[in-house]
């Protein structure tokens, strides 16, 4: 009897890791899942502005934007992470990759050595943009200068050191949908919504997490504890934003004044810098999109 248990536990136990193995295997786009697309150096310039890359891959103590040594630290609950270098350099950067590499790093949080990705890098949200604007991207940061800066790995506690148990918080939280519009929306909606969810990550910040740090969805864009532990980030939906005409969000998208002739300080005053770098049609569609996001009304 007492050998049948010990068959029957493990047993179990094969099944039990056979099942997270299977779950956490990365998951990973061939080369026939990108389409035959020519980079557009410019709209890939455009796509560095609208994802914020500069914010977090700039090297630290520098204002070159097209700097992207990395190195920033970014403290969480979970622990220290580093920003990595992302400059062409083909030891310490990104030189060395593939568009499809790129690709699988944006859009699934998969290295090109096939480990996962922390979702610190916001790939959660990046799965939404069009394989397009990710290869035109990947061909504008090609064409910057390449930086030589070893980046140190992050520092984390176990259980959270352990990268192939990500594949199980993928399994939860990353769904691998792109961007779809909204045929009830209009035109200018639907292009807000997309800077917004996909490029913009800005639900990364502004959205509440869950105790394993998935995105709560439920209560998108209305507001978060900082996740570096300092003071909250707001309500960016239209009830958060109920005072603030579309007017006033997209001039403060533009110049970093509030209404009340505040300036955005923080992270925004980085995020300002990008988007000041955006056109006017699409800090207005941003601001549309956010006046038509219910939140807490």
């Amino acid at each position: 009897m007492f050998k049948r248990i010990i068959f029957v536990l493990l047993a179990l136990a094969l099944v039990g890791a056979g099942a997270f193995w299977l779950i956490t295997a990365p998951d990973t786009l061939a080369a026939s899942d990108l389409s035959d697309h020519e980079p557009d150096l410019e709209n890939g310039r455009y796509m560095f502005f609208a994802g914020g890359c500069a914010s977090c891959h700039k090297t630290p103590g520098q204002e070159d934007a097209l700097n992207l040594g990395g190195g920033l630290e970014l403290g969480s609950p979970f622990g220290t992470f580093r920003v990595p270098n992302i400059s062409p350099d083909p030891d310490d950067g990104i030189g060395g990759w593939s568009t499809l590499d790129f690709a699988n790093a944006m859009l699934k949080g998969v290295a090109p050595d096939g480990s996962h990705y922390y979702p610190a890098f916001p790939y959660t949200s990046y799965q939404r943009m069009r394989p397009e604007d990710v290869i035109d991207l990947k061909g504008f940061i090609d064409t910057l200068e390449p930086v030589s800066s070893d980046v140190p790995g992050h520092d984390l506690p176990f259980p959270f050191n352990i990268r192939r148990s990500l594949g199980g918080w993928k399994f939860l939280n990353l769904d691998g949908k792109s961007f779809e519009p909204d045929p009830a929306l209009s035109d200018q909606i639907n292009r807000g919504a997309y800077l917004v969810n996909g490029p913009g990550h800005c639900g990364e910040c502004h959205t509440p997490r869950d105790p394993l740090g998935g995105l709560q969805r439920g209560e998108w864009l209305t507001g978060a504890p900082n996740p570096e532990g300092k003071g909250t980030v707001p309500d960016i939906t239209a009830a958060g934003l109920s005072d603030w005409p579309e007017s006033d969000i997209a001039y403060a998208l533009e110049t970093g004044f509030t209404p009340d002739f505040d300036s955005l300080g923080g992270s925004m005053a980085a995020v300002v810098r990008n988007t000041a770098n955006l056109t006017p049609e699409d800090r207005d569609a941003i601001a549309a999109y956010l006046k038509s996001v219910p939140g807490g009304q």
